[in-house]
Parts: structure tokens; C-alpha cells; sequence
């Protein structure tokens, strides 16, 4: 089409489609929306006249899912995410950076995004050698000046084929080695994040932080409160952590993304009260001295 005016139902068009590639079946989707067939039919094919290709064929009287349309699923779906989580205030900008602050059941999930410069007004010192070792090795994930750091990261690589963040790597220092424990970090090497210990809501955190990096290959500083299961009988528990995610290179020159995690109480984030701040054991605080360099 010529014209570039976003459609006033564009929204709903999102969602049928989004229901539509999860389900590949017109009665379940019409269900989930409580709609109709001509109405999902209608949204999808508006979506294909607006991006002038097609996100579905049809084979053997079922929905097949397109190149396209697999390539703009992820989108569609953080967008549709982004629209209900500002609609109920949950999501927006603080001071132009990313801020999530949204209740789901139990579980409470806070995330504040810090301009670098935080790294030095508050950061741990664990925080502030991982940014100095990320600068000196230019991304070299096998550059020395990052093997001191290793045992402190988690290393993703992005797998194009599903849209997902494989885990390749979890240092024994880790904060996710130290918070979930030996069998379960070592058995997260080659899972997704979302079936990682933490589940969907873990995935959820990580997920956009992860797609920025990957688009400016830069350094992202976030502040993080929530609860995530610990332990032998997996009992939901309070963390709070400040996350340090850097663009990095595997060995082969494919983007690698690593995080470094430090659990502490020290965290800044709207709307997160004092008491609730405070509220992680303080037990579960890592305070860890930086590698002797």
C-alpha cells in the first residue's frame, strides 16, 4: 500500500496474528480472541497487504507459518506485551532509559535501566572491573583481559531458527551457579532462556536487554527486583541484582552476548519501596572482591 498511516485496529490485527502463528488453527485462535473467523481473516490479511507479503500459507487444510511471518512473529508479540504493560502503567521510560514494573500472581518483577555512568556512582566494584575487562578485550570473549571475568558469566548465543537465547555458558561463580546450584547451572549449558530454572518470567527479563545489545553490540546496565525460585524445593525467595550485559565475539567471530550479575541490595528503581528494596536476605548479597589482576 502507499499510504504509511498505521490502521486504527492495528492492535487487534497484532493479536490475531500473533494468536494465529501460536496456534495454526482458525477455530482456537477465534476462541482465544473471542472474535470471529472473518474477523482473524480480515486482520491477517490487512497485515499482509501493509507488509506486502504473506506471514501464512495454507497446506493440507493447516496454518503454515512464512518466512515473513516468522521473522515478524517476535516483534509482533513484544509489541502487543509493550502495549498492555504501558496501557497498565507497567511499562515506560524513567529518565529515557527502558523501566518494567508489573505483578504477575506472586511474583513481582522491577526493572530499571541506568545510564553507564551509574557504573561509577553506584556500582559494585565487581560491576566496575567487568566494564573496565569488557573494554580492554574489544569484545574478544578468548581475550585475556576477560578470562579473569569468565567464572562471574553467563554467555548467550542468539539461535536464528527459533528466535531464542541459547545458553553456552555459566561461569561457577556465577550469580546463577551460586543462586540455583551445581546440578541445575550445569545442566543449563545449550538450553533456551525460557527453559532455563527461572522459567518464562526470567526469559521475560532478559529478552528486550538482549535484543538492544544485540542491535547497538554495546553495554547495558540494568537494575533488577523480583522472586525466583531457590533451593531443593524451589521456594519462591526475594533477589534484587545489578546486571551488566556486554556485546562480545565467540572464538569464531559470531556475536556472543555475556552477563555479569551481582546480587546486592544496592539497587535504584521507581516505584520499588524501601522496605521491598531491602527485602532479599542478605545472605544472598554476593559482595565479591574483583579477580587480582
Amino acid at each position: 500500500m502507499s499510504t504509511r498511516d498505521s490502521p486504527p485496529l492495528l492492535f487487534e490485527m497484532l493479536r490475531s496474528y500473533a494468536s494465529l502463528a501460536r496456534t495454526l488453527n482458525l477455530s482456537e485462535s477465534v476462541r482465544e480472541l473471542q472474535s470471529t473467523r472473518q474477523t482473524v481473516r480480515r486482520h491477517i490479511a490487512l497485515l499482509e497487504e501493509y507488509k506486502g507479503s504473506p506471514l501464512f500459507s495454507f497446506e493440507n487444510r493447516q496454518y503454515v507459518l512464512t518466512e515473513a511471518g516468522k521473522n515478524s512473529l517476535r516483534e509482533a508479540e513484544e509489541l502487543i506485551a509493550r502495549c498492555e504493560a504501558w496501557l497498565h502503567d507497567e511499562s515506560k521510560h524513567v529518565n529515557e532509559l527502558f523501566y518494567l514494573g508489573l505483578q504477575v500472581g506472586p511474583i513481582p518483577f522491577y526493572l530499571q535501566q541506568h545510564p553507564l555512568t551509574a557504573i561509577w556512582d553506584m556500582g559494585s566494584p565487581l560491576v566496575q572491573y567487568a566494564f573496565h575487562a569488557w573494554a580492554d578485550s574489544q569484545g574478544d570473549l578468548e581475550s585475556p583481559a576477560l578470562q579473569p571475568l569468565r567464572p562471574y558469566l553467563m554467555v548467550f548465543r542468539f539461535n536464528e531458527d527459533n528466535g531464542d537465547w541459547i545458553c553456552t555458558e555459566v561461569g561457577e561463580k556465577s550469580s546463577y551457579a551460586t543462586w540455583f546450584g551445581w546440578e541445575k547451572y550445569r545442566s543449563s549449558v545449550g538450553k533456551g532462556i525460557a527453559n532455563l530454572p527461572g522459567g518464562p518470567g526470567f526469559a521475560n527479563l532478559l529478552a528486550k536487554p538482549f535484543h538492544d545489545i544485540a542491535t547497538t553490540r554495546g553495554i547495558r546496565l540494568d537494575h533488577i527486583h523480583t522472586r525466583i525460585g531457590h533451593g531443593p524445593d524451589d521456594e519462591l525467595k526475594t533477589i534484587s541484582y545489578q546486571r551488566l550485559a556486554m556485546a562480545c565475539r565467540f572464538a569464531d567471530g559470531e556475536f556472543a552476548l555475556a552477563t555479569l550479575i551481582d546480587r546486592t541490595r544496592n539497587v535504584v528503581i521507581a516505584n520499588l519501596s524501601e522496605e521491598n528494596r531491602n527485602s532479599m536476605d542478605e545472605s544472598f548479597e554476593m559482595n565479591e572482591i574483583p579477580p587480582a589482576t
